[in-house]
């Protein structure tokens, strides 16, 4: 302890911490003053509040950057959990931002969406919340009104479909997306899977009488994700805009991503549990029981599921999300039809927010596959960089928000449905063993999380406006600025900032 640390009034002091974050590890205790950290040394004074973590890790707090909240899916369906519910399992999973999306329908209005998201989530969220936005509607408005406004206001990151009927968009409009992102300052986040192949092998499947939950994983084969991938990375090296391919599953889309990385492409992309711990074997049920299973993209098999774990540890994969996506085990979700429900009309999406970390600490860190400081970076770090908000998120740091999560790296749990806190009636992991879980939750220096126990109110989360993203300014910091293309179409480099 240093002499200015003697006459600091902490709120609240965690002593005896392994402190990990993304780039170091050492022993402290962290003086926390009005929800920020003010402090980290050994020794700090007592304050109003200490909590002992004796010897744990002391983490930040998960950001979990793809996830559906309370959100109305393109087939129709509402989202099992509300913000309520999906905040209180992130936190009971060691998280402390969620970043859920504003979905735009077809005729939907940028700003109406955001207005009804944004009043949503604060009657109800538990822990802190930004938000994407997905567009569907690219008319004059959206394109020169609504989306930069919403930019300007903190939702930096704009998500895309290149599949599903009601949500997808041209390779024109892509562009279109892309360019805007360019000029306004804003990350592109992309579902890569190409509707037509999708739409002809199903078409096929149906024509067969082929409508086992299986079957949905033959519709999405993976050179559907591959060939979208290469398409849309080609798209995005044409306007020299940086794009995220959200929720990789497939090998071969893997190498394409490295490759184009490795030619220097601002280009990065992010995986999923459903893609280490899933197989399409488990799709692969009696009856409709394979329902539970299904999400776009599908897991695939063991070689992928190895392709992803390489690609987690080598980097070229940086974001491990949940795509949290709950529907229940009924009409309102996977079985619209009941036991006649088939593989197009049940709903896709898994629920994943409580067990992303817990998963991924048990069977990375635990088992040699990443260090302790990449674990931080993939489920914390990465997404606060990726998305504007770091350093207030995603980092241990004198003026930070105080987001830490102490981590019981030997408790053993077997998961089941009873005793995870969403709103989901089954889990995909049931009965898988992990060694590790979250123990103690703070965000903004408020206990959220403690043995066992909620213990804060609904609506007492905060909304987050993001920055500049880091891959946008990254990019902007590299290119050459007059670039034929980039005279022709009329963009500029130095466009909207926003404040970190």
């Amino acid at each position: 302890m240093t002499e200015r640390h003697r006459d600091l009034d902490f709120d609240l002091v965690v002593r005896n911490g392994k402190v990990a974050t993304a780039s170091d590890t050492y022993r402290a205790d962290i003086g926390i003053i009005d929800g920020r950290i003010a402090a980290i040394a050994n020794g700090l004074p007592t304050g109003k509040r200490d909590i002992d973590a004796g010897g744990r890790w002391v983490m930040p707090g998960g950001v979990d950057s793809h996830c559906h909240v309370e959100q109305l899916s393109g087939m129709g369906l509402m989202c099992a959990d509300d913000f309520y519910s999906a905040t209180v399992s992130a936190a009971f999973g060691g998280n402390t931002t969620i970043m859920p999306f504003a979905a735009q329908h077809r005729e939907d209005r940028v700003r109406d969406v955001l207005e009804d998201y944004h009043a949503r989530a604060v009657e109800k969220s538990v822990i802190d919340y930004a938000f994407h936005v997905i567009v569907t509607n690219l008319d004059e408005q959206t394109l020169n009104e609504d989306l930069p406004q919403a930019i300007r206001q903190g939702i930096t990151s704009l998500k895309v479909f290149m599949t599903y009927e009601r949500m997808k968009l041209d390779d024109y409009q892509i562009l279109d997306t892309l360019a805007l992102a360019d000029r306004e300052g804003a990350l592109v986040m992309v579902h890569a899977e190409n509707n037509d192949v999708i739409r002809w092998l199903g078409d096929r499947l149906t024509e067969r009488g082929l409508q086992a939950p299986k079957y949905h994983a033959i519709a999405h084969c993976g050179l559907a994700e591959t060939e979208a991938t290469h398409r849309v990375v080609t798209l995005s090296r044409i306007l020299e805009t940086p794009i995220l391919i959200v929720h990789v599953s497939e090998a071969e889309t893997l190498d394409c991503i490295r490759q184009a990385q490795q030619k220097g492409a601002a280009l990065y992309a992010e995986t999923c549990p459903q893609y280490l711990f899933l197989t399409a074997a488990d799709i692969d049920k009696p009856g409709v029981e394979g329902a539970k299973f299904c999400c776009s993209p599908p897991p695939r098999d063991e070689r992928c599921q190895g392709a992803m774990w390489q690609g987690l540890m080598e980097g070229s994969l940086s974001l491990y999300s949940s795509d949290h996506a709950p529907y229940r085990w009924d009409e309102t979700g996977k079985l619209p039809k009941g036991e006649k429900t088939g593989f197009r009309e049940m709903a896709n999406g898994l629920p994943g927010l409580e067990v992303r970390m817990p998963l991924l600490f048990s069977e990375g860190y635990r088992k040699g596959r990443l260090t302790i400081n990449e674990f931080v970076a993939l489920t914390s770090t990465n997404h606060a960089r990726t998305y504007g908000l770091y350093p207030r998120k995603g980092t241990i740091a004198v003026g930070s928000d105080a987001d830490l999560v102490i981590w019981d790296e030997a408790r053993e749990v077997t998961i089941t449905n009873d005793l995870l806190h969403d709103n989901v009636d089954y889990t995909p992991y049931e009965g898988m063993k992990v060694t590790g879980w979250a123990d103690t939750v703070i965000n903004r220096g408020r206990v959220v999380v403690e043995n066992g126990e909620l213990k804060v109110d609904r609506g007492t989360g905060e909304f987050l406006p993001c920055g500049l993203p880091e891959p946008v300014a990254k990019a902007r910091a590299n290119r050459e600025p007059d670039t034929l293309i980039r005279k022709l179409v009329g963009l500029s480099s130095g466009a909207q900032n926003h404040d970190a």
